[in-house]
């Protein structure tokens, strides 16, 4: 049953959403909320992990002003080709997932992006630890649009929309993990317990291969996906022209005029998020290395612990965004609820521009990274609650996955240019200027004025069922 002027997480006799689930949907949950999870932990993993990775692989030295630019560039670089074979790996994935199903491609992303991570630590070049990184991305750009159309498809109505807002919220979580690995190995390299954090954390990284297990083992197709198999199987042995409406058609996002204004509108939401987060937003916490190596330069410390020090710092500063981000993604779950998706959209456009940009530009001083980090990561996340609630809202289910894939990758190969651009910025445009990074971060937030000139021209789906 469709109830869409229910507030909050309530039905009308007040009974909590949750508590609609069965067993096997909780499963469900479980398995895609982890698998999600351990996916966004490697992408932490590495944004904690680039800075000081580029600098040894280009045998710079530390807070050298002479390789800082250097730096910059490669860092940037590596995250424009991580994210280009997330996009990749994510289109490819999210059609495959139409097409086998949800749980086998769930479980061959999972374990795409474990070992690739793990192979990482072996790096002896910046070229081979870009092409581990593509690699890796394959596997998590496939990760989202399984997960989010397996669990949408598997709930009721009802409970939809507030289990994908848990579900990428407690992705938050995942990012709070990488956070603490990091805080705790840049206190063991600190005290030389470890030579090099950022190689740990990428053998931290091969962990969730475990969860392919239970996924391989109890995790079945749902019967929405299933029902659209035998459509397009009775419709081949009737004998006669080929389906109309084959499972995973890319042509038909494009070809029929309401899946096409769908995708297309998709596109240019996650653009604009993805880009802000991937081309600004997470390199605040080599902003906060910039920033807090200038309260270390004269404390006469030797570079191991000022390293350690720094990759404690870029750790707390990741914790901080990602507390941010999962209120920031229960608060767009709800909001969306009451206001509808498109308005609470625009909401979260204009705060993460504004939050970024003032967060770029003042952040000076240890205390700061507890008040503006956490803002910037409620703002900017709360658009990734969005995409998880809205995207399985715009596409049948014969389409589901490889539309979500689209939306949320195809953008990406774009938004891969974001990472460069401000390693650009920084390097080139403004490095003339104290701390360029503040710029270039101030110069990019501009990114976030796409997401609101789509929003006229996206259909509002809230209390609708999922379109077949």
């Amino acid at each position: 049953m469709n109830l869409p002027d229910v507030p909050a997480a309530e039905a009308p006799d007040g009974t909590p959403w949750w508590r609609d689930l069965d067993r096997y949907q909780w499963f469900v949950f479980l398995v895609a909320t982890l698998g999600w999870l351990f996916d966004t932990m490697d992408q932490q993993l590495f944004n904690l992990a680039r800075n000081p990775a580029v600098t040894e692989l280009i045998g710079a030295t530390p807070g050298d002003p002479a390789t800082v630019g250097q730096v910059d560039y490669y860092s940037g670089l590596t995250t424009s080709i991580f994210m280009i074979g997330w996009a990749t790996g994510g289109i490819f994935f999210g059609i495959l997932g139409d097409k086998i199903g949800r749980a086998k491609t769930m479980m061959l992303t999972i374990l795409a992006y474990s070992a690739f991570t793990g192979l990482s630590a072996m790096s002896v070049g910046v070229w081979d630890f870009a092409a581990y990184r593509f690699l890796t991305g394959l596997g998590v750009g496939g990760q989202f649009a399984v997960g989010v159309a397996l669990v949408a498809e598997v709930m009721s109505d009802r409970t939809r929309p507030y289990a994908l807002g848990w579900l990428q919220a407690l992705s938050a979580v995942g990012n709070m993990m990488a956070g603490l690995i990091g805080i705790g190995l840049g206190k063991m390299q600190e005290a030389e317990i470890v030579a090099s954090a950022w190689r740990t954390m990428f053998v931290v990284g091969l962990l969730p291969a475990l969860l392919a297990i239970p996924v391989f083992l109890k995790l079945r197709e749902p019967d929405r996906w299933k029902a659209a198999v035998r459509k397009e199987e009775a419709e081949e042995a009737a004998g006669g022209p080929e389906p109309a409406h084959k499972r995973g058609s890319v042509a038909e996002l494009f070809t029929d005029p309401r899946w096409r204004r769908n995708t297309i509108v998709g596109m240019v939401l996650a653009f604009s998020g993805v880009v802000g987060l991937w081309g600004i937003g997470v390199f605040n916490a080599d902003l906060s290395r910039t920033v807090l190596r200038k309260h270390y330069a004269a404390s006469g410390l030797s570079p191991q612990e000022i390293g350690g020090k720094l990759t404690f710092w870029a750790g707390m500063t990741l914790l901080m965004f990602n507390a941010g981000a999962f209120f920031g993604i229960q608060g767009f779950a709800k909001l969306t609820q009451r206001i509808g998706r498109r308005p609470a959209f625009a909401i979260a456009f204009v705060l993460a521009g504004l939050s970024t940009a003032t967060s770029f530009w003042l952040l000076n001083e240890f205390w700061q990274i507890f008040v503006f980090v956490p803002i910037m990561g409620f703002c900017q996340l709360s658009l990734f609650g969005g995409y998880a609630i809205y995207f399985p809202e715009l596409f049948p289910t014969r389409l589901r996955s490889t539309g979500i894939s689209f939306c949320y990758n195809v953008g990406r190969f774009v938004a891969a240019s974001g990472p460069f651009a401000l390693g650009f910025l920084t390097n080139s445009v403004f490095a003339g200027y104290p701390e360029p990074m503040r710029y270039a971060g101030v110069t990019m937030c501009g990114v976030f004025i796409l997401g609101l000139l789509a929003l006229p021209f996206a259909p509002e789906t809230k209390g609708q069922p999922l379109p077949e």
